[in-house]
C-alpha cells in the first residue's frame, strides 16, 4: 500500500504477469522499485490453461461483436483485469493501479498520478497508455507538464490505469461474462454512467520492444467477412455514443469550479 503525499491517497499497485515469466516480473520491479512504489504481483490467469466452453466468456457474443473468434491468451488477459479489480475492492485503498508487465514510467509517474488523484472528482477510471496515438481534450493542468484531459475517441491498450472503487465494482459485476477484447469493453465506462479521463502526455509507455502476450497469431481467429454485418453497426454505436457521453462529461468538467 503506498500513500501519494499531495493528495493523500491511499494507492494500491497490482502488477499483473504470468507466472512463467519471471524475467519481466523481475524487470517491473526494477521500474516499480525506481519509482517508489510498492506493488502486489497478481498471477495472470494463463490462456493456455482454460477450458472452453467457459462460464466467464461469451463465446458467441464476441463472435457477433468483434467478428472473429477468442485467442485463450486474451481471455486470460481479461480475467486477470478482473482478478486485479477484484482484490482492490477487498483492501482498504482508495485507488487501484494496475500495470501490465510491459510498461515503463516517466520521471514523474507518481507525481503525476498524485495530482491527478487530488482531482478525483473528475473521474472513475484514469488512463495513463494507449498503444495507438495518444489524444484528447484538455480541461485542467495537474502541473507544468500534465493535464486531465477526456477523449472523444477509442484508444486502445490497457497497460496502466487507475480506477476508484466505483468503477472497480462495475469491472467485477458488468464486465462479465467477457464479450469484447479488455481495452474495447473498458473503454466502454460511459454506458454505465462512469467518467474516464487522460493524463497527458501519458505519463507510462506500452510502446516498447517487448513482445505482445495476448493477441499472438490473430489473423488465425478471423472469421469470414460476412460476421461484420452485426459487428459494424454495433461499432458506429460505440463511436456515437462514446462521442455524446464523453462530450457531456467534458462540458460538466469545464464547467465546474
Amino acid at each position: 500500500m503506498n500513500r501519494l503525499p499531495t493528495s493523500g491517497a491511499k494507492l494500491a499497485c497490482y502488477l499483473i504477469n504470468l507466472e512463467r515469466a519471471p524475467d519481466r516480473r523481475a524487470l517491473m520491479a526494477d521500474r516499480f522499485r525506481a519509482i517508489g512504489l510498492d506493488h502486489d504481483v497478481v498471477k495472470a490467469v494463463d490462456g493456455k490453461l482454460l477450458q472452453f466452453p467457459a462460464p466467464e466468456v461469451s463465446e458467441l457474443a464476441f463472435k457477433l461483436l468483434h467478428g472473429r473468434r477468442i485467442i485463450p491468451a486474451e481471455v486470460g488477459c481479461y480475467l486477470s483485469h478482473i482478478e486485479c479489480a477484484r482484490q482492490f475492492l477487498a483492501s482498504d485503498a482508495d485507488y487501484a493501479l494496475i500495470v501490465e508487465d510491459d510498461v515503463t514510467f516517466a520521471s514523474d509517474f507518481v507525481e503525476a498520478i498524485d495530482l491527478a488523484c487530488a482531482e478525483g472528482r473528475h473521474w472513475d477510471l484514469l488512463r495513463l497508455t494507449t498503444v495507438n496515438r495518444e489524444g484528447g481534450i484538455k480541461f485542467k493542468s495537474l502541473s507544468a507538464m500534465r493535464s486531465l484531459a477526456v477523449a472523444l475517441t477509442r484508444k486502445k491498450g490497457s497497460g496502466a490505469y487507475i480506477v476508484n472503487r466505483r468503477a472497480a465494482t462495475w469491472m467485477t459485476e458488468s464486465l462479465l461474462p467477457m464479450r469484447l477484447s479488455y481495452d474495447i469493453a473498458y473503454d466502454l465506462e460511459y454506458l454505465s454512467g462512469l467518467r474516464a479521463c487522460w493524463v497527458l502526455p501519458q505519463p507510462a509507455s506500452q510502446l516498447n520492444d517487448m513482445e505482445t502476450q495476448v493477441q499472438i497469431n490473430i489473423r488465425a481467429y478471423k472469421l469470414p467477412r460476412y460476421r461484420y454485418f452485426t459487428v459494424l453497426p454495433y461499432r458506429a454505436f460505440l463511436e456515437t455514443t462514446r462521442v455524446l457521453f464523453r462530450g457531456f462529461q467534458l462540458g460538466r468538467s469545464l464547467l465546474r469550479p
